[in-house]
């Protein structure tokens, strides 16, 4: 299945899922991507620090927040936790749904990781903000990749059945 709609999921849906959305729509207009909250209130701006971070990459800062719900579950093709918790948490909240297309944003890239969880800069100063925004653009590139290759996979597979 190819991979059209993206859900980053956070904590409050206000640092981590907001900046990890911002990167990957600058990067990918292939993509449709949402964030969403496990402990989220609705419609509360991006954090100070995720709001200037962002304006300082000239991205956009247009952000509401929004909690998970069972509905962005199911039209997400791919959803990305910034931790092992939140994944966890997902699956507590949703038992009756599937989870085979839940994965922390680390462990999509590299199953292998042993360290998968994106520290929470809420509280933090600008610095850390762009700390986390740097390492959260450096897994995205490789979600990019991947989605890329699995794309191409697919078009050599269905030249192949043509020929």
């Amino acid at each position: 299945m190819a991979i059209k709609k993206i859900l980053f999921v956070c904590t409050g849906n206000t640092c981590r899922s907001p900046l990890a959305s911002a990167i990957l729509k600058d990067k990918a207009d292939f993509v449709e991507v949402r964030s969403a909250g496990i402990h989220a209130a609705l419609n509360m701006p991006a954090s100070d620090g995720t709001k200037a971070v962002l304006k300082e990459r000239n991205l956009s800062t247009d952000h509401a927040s929004q909690p998970l719900s069972k509905e962005l579950l199911r039209w997400a093709d791919l959803v990305l936790t910034m931790t092992a918790a939140h994944k966890q948490s997902i699956i507590a909240m949703f038992p009756d749904e599937k989870h085979d297309h839940v994965y922390t944003l680390k462990e999509f890239v590299d199953p292998d990781a042993k360290e998968i969880d994106i520290a929470d800069p809420f509280g933090g100063s600008i610095d850390v903000y762009r700390q986390t925004a740097d390492e959260i653009e450096k897994y995205i590139d490789e979600v990019i990749r991947k989605i890329e290759e699995k794309g191409m996979e697919g078009r050599r597979r269905e030249r192949n059945l043509i020929v």
